[in-house]
C-alpha cells in the first residue's frame, strides 16, 4: 500500500489473533498500529518511517473486556469510548478516559496504545498503576503477564519483546473511592502537566497513589499511601481529619515526583500541581467514604 508520494510501506491486516502473531514472529520490525492517535503524528511529523505497519485494529480477541473470578480483563483494543460507556464502575479509568483528546481520538485511541508508547504522560497508566495491574502480553511462545512497573521500564520504553504483542490488561476489582485528575495548559485536547490517580480500597484498608508526566515513568507515592492510610478514619468514615494531615499527605505526593522542566512546565509548576492534586483527590475520597459509611 502507498501511503505517500515518498513513503510506501507494507501494511499487514490480520483479522485473528493467530494471524497476527505469525506476522509479529515473522516481522518483528513492523510497527504495530491499533488507533495509530500517536503513531500517525510521529509519521506526519517525519519522526518515523517504517518499512511495515501491522493493524491489529480488526483482530477481536483484543477488543473484549470481561470478569475473571473477582478480576477484569480489558483488552488492548478496547476504546476510550468504550470505556466510558460500558466500564463506568470504574470510577477512575472512566475519569482519564474523558480526558483523552477529542471524540474522534477517543473513538479510536486505545489503553493497548498507551501502554506500547510508554510515556510517563499517557494518561491510562496511572490508572493501571493505582489498580496494580499485570500486563499480559502474547507471542507464538504463549502468554505471560507482567506487573505494570516491570513492563514501563523508562521514558517510552517498555519489556515487550520483539515476538510479542500486548493482548491487555487485568487487576483485581477493589471497593472504595477513587479518582483520576489532570492538569495542562488548556482545558480540551491536552498533553498532562501533572496527572494523578487515587484509589482507597476499603476492604483493605489501603491506599495507592500514581502519579503521571511527572518522572520517567509513572510513579508510585509509597509514603504518601503509608501516611493516607493511618490517617483515613475507617471504623468512623463521619471523622474528621486534621487540615495538617491532609497536607502532609500532599506535600508527600509532591516530594515522590521527579519532575523536569520542559515546554509544557516548570519543575516548581509541576511540584505544585501534585500537591494540589492531591489535596483535591483526599478529600474527594474523604467525602466519598463518608458519605458511603466505609461500606
Amino acid at each position: 500500500m502507498t501511503i505517500s508520494a515518498d513513503l510506501a510501506m507494507d501494511v499487514l491486516q490480520p483479522s485473528t489473533l493467530d494471524e497476527a502473531l505469525e506476522m509479529r514472529r515473522d516481522l518483528p520490525d513492523a510497527v504495530v498500529i491499533c488507533g495509530g492517535t500517536d503513531l500517525m503524528v510521529a509519521m506526519n511529523f517525519g519522526r518515523l518511517r517504517p518499512a511495515a505497519m501491522m493493524d491489529i485494529s480488526r483482530v477481536d480477541e483484543m477488543k473484549q473486556w470481561r470478569q475473571e473470578d473477582g478480576s477484569i480483563f480489558l483488552g488492548a483494543g478496547v476504546t476510550y469510548s468504550r470505556i466510558m460507556r460500558e466500564l463506568g464502575t470504574f470510577a477512575s479509568l472512566a475519569q482519564a478516559s474523558r480526558t483523552v483528546g477529542s471524540p474522534q481520538i477517543r473513538n479510536r485511541g486505545t489503553v493497548g496504545g498507551n501502554l506500547g508508547t510508554s510515556s510517563p504522560a499517557g494518561d491510562a497508566l496511572p490508572v493501571l498503576a493505582a489498580y496494580e495491574a499485570e500486563i499480559v502480553l502474547v507471542s507464538g511462545r504463549g502468554e505471560r503477564a507482567l506487573p505494570w512497573d516491570r513492563f514501563l521500564v523508562g521514558p517510552k520504553r517498555n519489556a515487550l519483546e520483539p515476538d510479542e504483542l500486548i493482548l491487555g490488561a487485568r487487576w483485581d476489582i477493589s471497593r472504595g473511592p477513587e479518582s483520576f485528575s489532570k492538569i495542562g495548559t488548556r482545558n480540551a485536547m491536552v498533553i498532562a502537566v501533572a496527572n494523578l490517580c487515587l484509589v482507597v480500597d476499603e476492604p483493605a484498608r489501603s491506599v495507592r497513589v500514581a502519579l503521571g508526566s511527572v518522572g520517567p515513568t509513572i510513579i508510585r507515592a509509597r509514603e504518601a499511601e503509608a501516611a493516607a492510610t493511618e490517617v483515613i478514619p475507617w471504623d468512623d468514615p463521619s471523622a474528621p481529619i486534621a487540615e495538617a494531615a491532609t497536607e502532609g499527605f500532599a506535600q508527600l505526593v509532591a516530594r515522590a515526583a521527579r519532575p523536569i522542566d520542559d515546554v509544557r512546565g516548570s519543575q516548581a509548576y509541576r511540584s505544585h500541581a501534585c500537591r494540589v492534586l492531591a489535596r483535591r483527590a483526599l478529600s474527594w475520597a474523604l467525602e466519598e467514604h463518608r458519605m458511603d459509611g466505609g461500606s
